[in-house]
């Protein structure tokens, strides 16, 4: 099977600072796929550098067999993959239905253009109630966004990505500052946005539960470099991991 991503030797440092070493792996269409490692360890830093919002000093970024290294953050999710945000990265002062669908409009052609035919604000609306019923917010969609709860704003985000049509999402901490119920509703959510929009999923998480029970495989970073890869199993049972990271959390 080919990769939809793959990552050959990307290398980021800030002056002797080295955030990403020699990162090399790939992720295949459908899979799951789970980030784990203390802070600082470079996760987020890698997932700026698949985005766009930062460049690697070297090395290959493909996704569908193009490079991404260069492109714009715009390009890059018009190439149809999305991201959702450690803080949710949402609009406040808008209801919730407006910022979905608002993204929606911007996934659409012309978007530069200031009227639009009905027709592409229809289609942009049916859209935004679509997601927000998936995310269990159907009957959050005239609120502000800002009267949401940490969770809900946190699954806002993520409708914003959906709504911009990605094959692959990236997901940076999806359960953080949640309550633990908070936490069980948004592991049940990405497993079933997952098939319901027929996702690839990368995501960083330090709730090992969420990890273990959804990721088809999990890749451990130590300094920036890939300490072990391998399904849960396999992780949970390396004994370099184990010492690195998990016995922290087990």
């Amino acid at each position: 099977m080919t990769p939809l991503l793959q990552l050959d030797s990307v290398n980021k440092a800030f002056g002797g600072l080295k955030v990403t070493q020699h990162l090399s792996f790939s992720v295949f269409p459908g899979e799951i796929a789970a980030i784990i490692g203390p802070n600082g360890a470079g996760k987020t830093t890698l997932f700026n550098q698949i985005t766009g919002h930062l460049l690697p000093d070297s090395g290959r970024i493909l996704f569908k067999g193009e490079d991404l290294v260069g492109l714009t953050t715009q390009a890059i999710v018009k190439k149809g993959l999305g991201r959702a945000f450690q803080v949710a990265s949402i609009f406040p002062e808008e209801t919730v239905l407006d910022n979905i669908r608002l993204a929606a409009l911007a996934n659409l052609d012309h978007t530069r253009r200031f009227w639009r035919p009905s027709a592409e604000h229809r289609q942009a609306t049916e859209a935004a109630v679509a997601i927000l019923a998936s995310l269990g917010l159907e009957e959050q969609g005239g609120r502000l966004a800002f009267e949401l709860s940490h969770g809900d704003q946190k699954l806002l985000d993520i409708g914003i990505a959906l709504a911009l049509q990605p094959t692959l999402l990236l997901l940076d901490e999806p359960t953080a500052g949640m309550s633990p119920e908070e936490r069980q509703r948004t592991r049940r959510l990405i497993g079933e946005i997952r098939g319901e929009y027929d996702l690839t999923l990368v995501f960083i998480e330090h709730d090992m539960d969420m990890v273990f029970d959804i990721a088809h495989t999990v890749r451990v970073l130590q300094q920036g470099a890939l300490l072990a890869e391998g399904s849960p199993a396999e992780i949970q049972s390396n004994e370099e991991v184990v010492k690195a990271y998990l016995g922290e959390e087990l």
